[in-house]
Parts: C-alpha cells; sequence; structure tokens
C-alpha cells in the first residue's frame, strides 16, 4: 500500500513537472494550431511513456533488445527534465526583470515620440489650422473658414464631393505604415507585425533554458561516455607494517554494465585500471544491470585485469536484482575472487568483504562475524563493503579501513545533497573514530548515462605504514 501511494506521488509529480515544462517551452511560445505545438505536445506525451518504459522494461523481463532500445530516450529525457526544469525555474527569477526592461524602454520611446510631435510649429495665420488626419486619403477639398465667410468656388466642392471616401467603408483604425504616400512617391511596404513583449520574453527564456539544460546534460554525457579518471589518495593505517607501506588498491565501484554502458565501457576500465599497475582490484559491487545471458559478454573483458595479489569483488545492490548468485559464478569464471562475508589474508593485512544488505531479503546479506569476528585483530584490517551504512559494524570489528561506493557522488547535481541524507558519506575518505571510510564516485552511472558535478573515477589507494 506504502509503495503504491508513493508510486502515485511519483506520477503526479512528473505529471505536473512535464505540464509546466510544456506550458513554458511549447504553450507559451507557440502559436495555437500550428505545426510546432503540435509537435511539442506529442513529445511531452511520448517522452515520458519512453522514461517509464526504460526504467521498467528490465523489471518485467523485456527482450534486450527493447530494453536497450528505450534506455537511451528514456533515460536521457530524465536528465534532459531535470536539467530543463532547474533552468525554467531560472528563468522565472529572469522573466519579469525583462519584462521590466522592456516596458521602460518602450515608455521612453513613446515619450519621445510624443515630445516630438507636439513641438511641431503651427501656421502663423491669425485663425486656428485644422490638422489633415493623416489615416484618410488626401482630397482637394477646400477648408470653408467660418470666420472670414469665404467659400470654395462650385466646381471644386462638386468635384471634392464626388470623390471623397464612404465613411462607412473606412475603417476606424488604420496604421500611420499604410497611410496614402504623397503624391509622386512610392508607397512603403506594411511593416510585419512584432510579437507581443510577452511572446518576445518567452521566446528568449524558453530558448535560453533549452539551451543551458541541453549543454549541461550533452556535457555529462561525454563524461560518462569518455569513461572515468584516475584518482589518486594515500590512507596511513596505524597497524599496517613497513613491508605492506606503499601497497597499492584499485578501487572501482558501481560500473553499471547494462543496456547502455556495454563491452566498450568494460573494456575502458579494465584499461584504465591495469594502467596504474595495481597491487590487488577491488571491485565494489553494483557491476551490473540484467542477467549474465544478457550481460555476461558485456563482462568478459573483467577477465583482462591484471594485479600482483589478485582481483576481489563484493555484490551491490543491483546484483540483487540482476541474478546475484549467477553473476558470482560468473565473475568467478572470468578470475575475480568472490569475497562472501569472508576473508583472505593479504602481504601486511587482511582484506575482508561482505554481502550487501539488499542481499538480506534473499537470505544472504552481511555477516560481520563470519567475515572479521576470528581474526587477529594485532593486523590491519580492510573491508570492502558496498554502501557506506554499514560503517558502524566495520567500526564495531575493529577494521581499520572500509572501501565502499553506492553513492555514485550523487551522480546528478543536486542529487549530492539527497545522498548525504542517506549515507553517512557520498564520496571521499572520512574517519569514523578508528575506521576511516573511503567512498568512490564510481566508474559507470544508473539510468541516465550523465553525470553533472559528480565526474566517474577509479580511485588508487595507497596504504602508508606509520613505521615506515
Amino acid at each position: 500500500m506504502i509503495f503504491a501511494l508513493v508510486g502515485l506521488v511519483v506520477l503526479a509529480l512528473l505529471g505536473a513537472v512535464h505540464r509546466y515544462v510544456w506550458r513554458r517551452f511549447v504553450g507559451d511560445t507557440t502559436a495555437p494550431g500550428s505545426r510546432l505545438r503540435r509537435a511539442g505536445t506529442v513529445a511531452a506525451f511520448v517522452l515520458p511513456l519512453l522514461s517509464v518504459g526504460a526504467m521498467t522494461s528490465g523489471r518485467v523481463g523485456a527482450p534486450f533488445w527493447l530494453q536497450q532500445v528505450l534506455a537511451w530516450p528514456g533515460f536521457l529525457w530524465l536528465a534532459c527534465l531535470l536539467y530543463l526544469t532547474l533552468a525554467l525555474l531560472v528563468g522565472e527569477v529572469v522573466r519579469p526583470v525583462l519584462l521590466r526592461v522592456l516596458a521602460r524602454r518602450d515608455a521612453a520611446r513613446t515619450g519621445a515620440e510624443s515630445g516630438t510631435a507636439s513641438g511641431t510649429p503651427a501656421e502663423t495665420s491669425g485663425t486656428p489650422t485644422e490638422v489633415p488626419d493623416k489615416t484618410r486619403p488626401r482630397t482637394e477639398k477646400l477648408v470653408t473658414s467660418g470666420s472670414t465667410g469665404v467659400s470654395a468656388p462650385p466646381e471644386a466642392a462638386a468635384r471634392t464631393a464626388s470623390d471623397a471616401p464612404d465613411p462607412v467603408a473606412e475603417p476606424e483604425t488604420e496604421p500611420a505604415a499604410t497611410a496614402s504616400a504623397p503624391a509622386g512617391t512610392t508607397p512603403a511596404p506594411a511593416l510585419a507585425p512584432h510579437p507581443s513583449r510577452r511572446l518576445f520574453v518567452s521566446r528568449v527564456v524558453g530558448g535560453a533554458a533549452a539551451a543551458a539544460g541541453l549543454a549541461t546534460v550533452g556535457y555529462g554525457t561525454y563524461g560518462v561516455l569518455r569513461g572515468p579518471s584516475v584518482q589518486r589518495i594515500t590512507v596511513p593505517l596505524a597497524k599496517l607494517p613497513r613491508a605492506a607501506h606503499g601497497f597499492r588498491i584499485a578501487v572501482v565501484s558501481d560500473i553499471h554494465i547494462g543496456p547502455i554502458l556495454g563491452r566498450a565501457h568494460t573494456r575502458r576500465i579494465v584499461d584504465t585500471i591495469n594502467a596504474t599497475s595495481p597491487d590487488l582490484v577491488a571491485v565494489v559491487g553494483d557491476l551490473v544491470d540484467g542477467s549474465v545471458a544478457d550481460l555476461g559478454s558485456a563482462a568478459e573483458p573483467l577477465a583482462a585485469l591484471r594485479a600482483r595479489h589478485g582481483s576481489y569483488f563484493v555484490t551491490g545492490n543491483h546484483e540483487y536484482f540482476s541474478g546475484a548468485e549467477q553473476w558470482i559464478d560468473h565473475v568467478r569464471e572470468l578470475g575475480l575472487v568472490p569475497l562472501e562475508n569472508a576473508r583472505v589474508e593479504i602481504e601486511g593485512f587482511d582484506l575482508a568483504g561482505v554481502n550487501d544488505i539488499a542481499g538480506e531479503t534473499e537470505g544472504q546479506g552481511p555477516d560481520f562475524g563470519r567475515a572479521l569476528g576470528d581474526r587477529d585483530r594485532g593486523r590491519a584490517a580492510v573491508l570492502m563493503a558496498h554502501q557506506p551504512v554499514v560503517i558502524h559494524d566495520a567500526v564495531e570489528h575493529g577494521v581499520d579501513l572500509q572501501l565502499s561506493g553506492h553513492t555514485h557522488g550523487g551522480q546528478l547535481w543536486p542529487g549530492n545533497y539527497l545522498a548525504e541524507l542517506a549515507n553517512p558519506t557520498v564520496a571521499g575518505l572520512e574517519r569514523y573514530g578508528d575506521t576511516q571510510l573511503f567512498v568512490s564516485r564510481g566508474a559507470g552511472a544508473w539510468g541516465p548515462p550523465v553525470r553533472v558535478g559528480a565526474p566517474s573515477d577509479i580511485t588508487v589507494v595507497e596504504l602508508a605504514s606509520r613505521q615506515a
């Protein structure tokens, strides 16, 4: 029941946001019945349907080719929707300012024109002079002055009467630009009507918002497809012996092989890791978004990982959406060592790994007692755990360093603020008592293949002995 209510709230929110985006980009900037308005309205219905399809197709067991078809437009639109909406909200602040500036400019221009017209000298006769109505065609009628008693000749009066326009057929108002030109000159062409001030501002703000939002998404997509960068940090461990000083662990998390990021993405990550010549590789969960049947071949480049002490793997929450047992078997076939609530002794320290807490639904959750309970606490301990929230269990079991991922660093700003609400650390290295926690931003992306404010990375953690 709660999930249904949450789903309805999310759908209502998405509907309201799409309505707002349509009004600002389409309703306020296009003419009713125009092709642009019809196209924009169709897009406002089709794009959210593609997004829903992209998010649900994998869960309902749709064919993998259909997941791929829906994933690119569906997930990219979600990122576009976010940044187009944010840009429009900024535009709401700019909009009244522009309207006020344009209104003042028009008022100043109108005042200047009125001043020029009122300053035109009148004829210097002793009698009032009638100002000709420039909106009416010129005639040859002679004006009769009641003060002088002089009248027009009969022939002229008759000619004037016959040439006078029909007052019924004449429009009440007519733009000055269409008035008859003086005899002997060519009439000026009529000027095309300018858009209203409000329409002009809507188009300027909408165009700027579209440019800013789409450029942000484009740059964020390029960053993901280009591949992760390499970061390096040094972590001193009090119990680490001098012989293990300088031991380098390549930490990679959240690769998210799936309908969008496939074999080429895996190959880029493997090449980047191997270029650092690590002593050990730690793959800290969320390797895949799909089944072994669909993505097994895309994960095969992992077999090329090279490290002196081998490559290790722990599950993330997404493995439990994708068939965790099958993936554990598959990564073992590729040469990685799964640590399922287990521990191995490495040169100078213990390396332990626990299952992700999502595995509790299958009876395969984290077991810290099994992984760490009977070890020699005089040795340094490094723990691989996908989610940072288990840090307090790590502190309780005397772990010196926990390696995690899961947060993506927020992935899409301002998502980092939401990630802070659910995780003790979003990215980087922090200390909790005697335990240090390092959280990777991840090497891939979930959902939209876009990162803004949280670039993907692979981190080389160099262990330092205080005895060195």
